[in-house]
């Protein structure tokens, strides 16, 4: 019998009120206001979604552990399957807890009010999926992460979308040394002011590297790429290193001339103080992760 874990998203209306008792957002959703005018519509839809996943799980040839703190104990690469029910936000943080060999599967629990680039099937059609992904017959796409290292030491080797690196406070200026090493080991240089770099795999192309001018790599693309955000220039000089691609044995590593700065994981997922002197190192990890069904979704 298949292993199956099932993650389950919480929707913002179970986090902010039915766990938190929230007094702030209960006032808004009585008084209807705008900023809120969409939490229940959003929380019923993913309830749906949750509780036929349930009934299709229950009539599965599998045995199926349902988690929704996204923290289960234990290791992932026992089961042969990873379920997320959400969004592209689940999605991306159950990716940091499976291996390579261990497919993951995405469910788009409310697609009137999430993006689901990431997920294969909506509460219309995840009985198919579901047996898809049991029986193997869905389409497999392994997507490259990105490893990241401080000071030589690897702090995290699943990175999907994307990493932030700039000063601590997002107002001030990011100061520091680039290096771009090649595979062939040609090395540029580079001593800028900024806003700080956005740097990620393929995934993440359509997302923050696309905003700051980066480009949309193909899916299964095993390049890095990197976007200076909002470099300064100099009078009379030019900038090479504000946008390009890293080959696979390539690294991109920053030097922080800043006091105090900070390196972001994937959105809110992670983060690291770094200091003065303090060099961050991206390249490709060897950690790739299996995504199933990305062809029908567009992907």
């Amino acid at each position: 019998m298949k292993r199956v874990l099932v993650y389950l998203k919480r929707s913002a209306y179970q986090l902010q009120v039915e766990e938190a008792h929230d007094a702030r957002v209960e006032e808004l959703l009585a008084r209807e206001d705008r900023t809120v005018g969409r939490m229940m519509l959003g929380h019923r839809e993913h309830e749906d979604t949750v509780e036929e996943v349930r009934t299709v799980c229950s009539q599965l040839s599998a045995s199926v552990t349902f988690d929704d703190t996204l923290r289960y104990d234990g290791p992932l690469d026992w089961f042969d399957l990873v379920v997320t029910v959400g969004g592209d936000g689940t999605l991306l943080a159950a990716s940091h807890q499976v291996g390579p060999c261990t497919p993951l599967l995405g469910i788009n629990s409310a697609p009137g009010h999430s993006v689901g680039f990431f997920c294969a099937a909506t509460r219309e059609d995840l009985r198919e999926a579901l047996s898809g992904a049991l029986e193997g017959t869905l389409p497999r796409t392994s997507l490259s992460r990105m490893q990241v290292e401080i000071n030589g030491v690897c702090v995290h080797k699943r990175v999907l979308n994307e990493a932030l690196v700039c000063h601590a406070s997002p107002a001030a200026t990011s100061r520091y040394f680039l290096s771009l090493v090649r595979a062939n080991g040609a090395v540029e240089e580079e001593e800028q002011k900024s806003s700080g770099i956005w740097i990620g795999p393929a995934a993440g192309s359509t997302a923050a590297q696309r905003s700051a001018g980066g480009r949309v790599l193909p899916i299964a693309s095993k390049k890095l790429q990197y976007v200076v955000r909002e470099p300064y220039t100099p009078v009379g000089h030019s900038l090479r290193l504000t946008l390009g691609l890293i080959e696979p044995g390539g690294y991109l590593a920053m030097s922080s001339k800043m006091r105090t700065s900070k390196v972001f994981l994937d959105g809110e997922v992670g983060s690291f103080d770094l200091h003065l002197g303090d060099v961050v190192t991206m390249r490709r990890s060897d950690e790739p992760l299996m995504v199933l069904g990305l062809t029908r979704n567009g992907g």
